[in-house]
């Protein structure tokens, strides 16, 4: 059975041509950037050069980049750090209530356990988070907001540049998760976030798993949430993972610039299966039909369940998701469905659809076979 996949918004192919670029850093170049002698000092200057081609592209300071593993530690070095860094001059946050868990839980436990006070912004029923609201929210003990670019459930876009420029209006640190963004919407800078702080993640855009980096404009020193050397200019303690490093830095100069999501074609798939949804009964979009990632398309099941439906779909051959993949086998209804405004038995039966670009027509056809049998099935179930 031939497999359709369509959850590229959890994690993408590694490319051919950056695992290419990979394959030297897995052999002949083995040392340790920080020793002292030749080996070490060849991987050093391999890792400066990789740092350079990340700034290029950025168009920002080679020491403003900081390599991380992935997106989630990028996301928790940004607010950690900065939460920390500030809790002197305030101690309260701003961030919305569809954020990935990646960030939120670190807004948990700044105010459980660090005294902190947060403010989630709610969103409309498209899932867009008001800037009036986030006007309104500020205080002047505010020291960090952190508001996505663009939702990885739903696929809405958010106004960041506009979130950026209220909260430099206001001397008020702003951090955007853009790991859904990257390879998706046009790049040319960025300074085009209005951003203090961004994060990023390779395998969202044919890159490879485990790493990422986050973005801190100079002269920001996030206090470390990693301790035992001075890598990465003392903000992240750990060797250099060259290998994924290397893969990052050719996946973002090869599908960033020229966003590889950012097709036609896949914003025809993604029309096209809004329209041909509404005949399925008990199917519902929901998200943003016009500000939202060309290849994002999320829905509701009435009576039926997230967990349920993707076996279903797998039994199809057809692989999807029920929103993050990192909350997958999750019983919980989605947070961002609830924020909506969608009740809980339907937020508890969410499907995320995310095509790519080895996704055609075919796959839109044989999705649209099986999923009405699927709901089907399991609302008889």
């Amino acid at each position: 059975m031939a497999t359709t996949y369509l959850d590229y918004n959890a994690t993408t192919p590694l490319d051919a041509g950056v695992r290419e670029a990979m394959l030297p850093f897995l052999g002949e170049i083995w040392g340790n950037p920080s020793s002292v002698h030749h080996v070490g000092r060849k991987a050093r200057a391999l890792l400066d050069d990789l740092r350079d081609r990340f700034s290029i592209v950025f168009k920002c300071k080679p020491s403003e980049i900081v390599f991380t593993s992935g997106g989630t530690e990028a996301n928790n070095l940004a607010v950690f750090g900065t939460a920390r860094m500030l809790k002197d001059k305030g101690r309260h946050l701003i961030t919305s209530q569809i954020e990935h868990h990646a960030v939120l839980h670190c807004f948990d436990y700044l105010k459980a356990k660090e005294g902190f006070e947060v403010d989630r912004l709610p969103v409309d029923s498209a899932g867009r988070i008001d800037p009036n609201d986030l006007k309104s929210t500020l205080r002047e003990d505010t020291v960090l907001v952190s508001l996505m670019a663009a939702n990885n459930e739903t696929g809405t876009i958010q106004p960041v540049e506009e979130f950026g420029s209220i909260c430099r209006e206001h001397g008020v640190l702003f951090h955007t998760d853009a790991i859904q963004w990257f390879g998706k919407q046009p790049f040319a800078e960025i300074d085009q976030f209005n951003a203090d702080l961004v994060s990023i993640c390779g395998h969202k855009f044919h890159g490879p798993r485990g790493a990422g980096a986050l973005f801190v404009r100079s002269p920001l020193l996030p206090d470390p949430i990693l301790f035992g050397g001075a890598h990465e200019n003392e903000r992240r303690a750990g060797t250099e993972n060259l290998s994924s490093i290397a893969g990052l830095a050719e996946a973002l100069e090869r599908f960033v610039r020229a966003p590889v999501f950012e097709r036609p074609e896949l914003g025809n798939l993604t029309e096209k299966l809004i329209d041909r949804s509404k005949a399925i009964e008990g199917l519902t979009f929901r998200g943003d039909r016009e500000k939202r990632l060309s290849n994002t398309s999320a829905f509701t099941v009435t009576g039926c369940d997230s967990i349920a439906l993707l076996a279903g779909l797998d039994i199809e051959g057809i692989c999807a998701s029920s929103g993050s993949a990192c909350s997958a086998g999750s019983i919980e209804p989605s947070h961002v469905m609830r924020a909506m405004g969608v009740s809980a038995e339907e937020s508890n039966a969410l499907l995320r659809f995310s095509f790519g670009r080895e996704n055609c027509e075919t796959d839109l056809d044989h999705l649209l076979e099986k999923l009405p049998e699927v709901i089907e099935r399991v609302r008889n179930h």
